[in-house]
């Protein structure tokens, strides 16, 4: 069969969050169990412009694949490959925007399941951009979400961001003026914003509060501050050796000494029975993602078996 290529709207048409935890979770527990393997980020720049690629086999599905994506000032393009193991031959490209949007929010999903000190019905949310609308469609989609506090500096785009997502979501989206009305009391809180500094004040984190950090993949950024590592009982990483690449929230912590290598555990590995990611109830976590290609490939071929069984779907590429 010849390749296909899938847009944009197609892959909104054929994938669901619940969909996409599920293909997330299993793909996280193969790559700690052997039966997959992940290529973290590496970037090349020029002038006004920058190459990301990333890659992963899994073998469990008999697929591999990439990620490409390119930014500049004015905008982003992702695509990803998908490849079948047994013949070498590449099956499929896909615009993978909204594919990397949901495997983002399926990432904090499966955390949030498997992390969470218990049933989540209310949390905080730094962040009104379009990651921040999967990180809420994640949570509903495992937790009985009914109410969220959202904090961003821009309050025209948080007002909007609430209105839309309360009716999306039919889950109170609450707006909130000062930053710790999304920390305070609350059980579960995510950052998803561009921030290079600090969203919030740690010392604020409620005990056995969850922490789902996922805007910053750059060491020079980060959205947690020293507090909220200096109060951590326990730390997972979606992976280790890419968050040692990428993971920003990590340095500052380090340098002062409140955080090191030995402490952080793999969700895979907590997932597969392997490692422990909560202590206990009142343990405060955090759970910090950088994005992983293994889970674009995953989530690309559970859209690939459905949109190829759809003959209007797609186009034939010409190799």
């Amino acid at each position: 069969m010849a390749p296909r290529f899938y847009r944009e709207s197609e892959v909104a048409q054929v994938l669901d969050m619940s969909t996409a935890v599920e293909a997330v979770d299993e793909c996280l527990k193969q790559l700690a169990i052997g039966g997959a393997e992940n290529v973290p980020r590496r970037r090349s720049r020029t002038s006004g412009f920058v190459l990301h690629s990333m890659s992963a086999t899994a073998g469990y599905l008999n697929v591999a694949g990439w990620k490409e994506y390119a930014t500049t000032k004015s905008g982003h393009r992702f695509h990803v490959g998908l490849y079948d193991c047994e013949s070498g031959l590449i099956k499929a490209v896909i615009e993978a925007d909204r594919l990397g949007q949901m495997r983002t929010g399926a990432a904090t999903g499966v955390a949030a399941r498997y992390l969470a000190p218990g049933p989540i019905t209310q949390m905080g949310l730094f962040g009104a951009g379009w990651q921040a609308e999967a990180q809420l469609e994640a949570i509903k989609a495992v937790h009985p979400l009914t109410r969220a506090f959202v904090y961003s500096r821009d309050e025209t785009r948080r007002q909007s961001f609430a209105a839309r997502m309360s009716d999306q979501l039919q889950v109170e989206i609450i707006p909130v003026h000062d930053p710790r009305e999304a920390v305070e009391d609350l059980p579960l809180v995510i950052t998803a914003t561009a921030s290079k500094t600090p969203v919030f004040d740690g010392s604020l984190l409620a005990e056995g509060a969850l922490v789902c950090a996922m805007g910053s993949n750059w060491l020079q950024k980060a959205e947690l501050d020293v507090n909220a590592l200096r109060l951590a009982d326990n730390v997972v990483c979606d992976s280790i050796e890419a968050c040692k690449l990428e993971a920003g929230d990590f340095v500052e912590a380090q340098e002062q000494g409140y955080f090191d290598w030995d402490k952080p555990v793999e969700l895979g590995a907590v997932l597969a029975n392997l490692a422990v990611g909560r202590n206990n109830k009142d343990s405060v976590v955090i759970f910090k993602s950088v994005g992983l290609a293994i889970e674009d490939v995953a989530l690309a071929e559970k859209f690939y078996q459905r949109a190829i069984s759809n003959p209007g779907l797609g186009c034939s590429l010409p190799f």
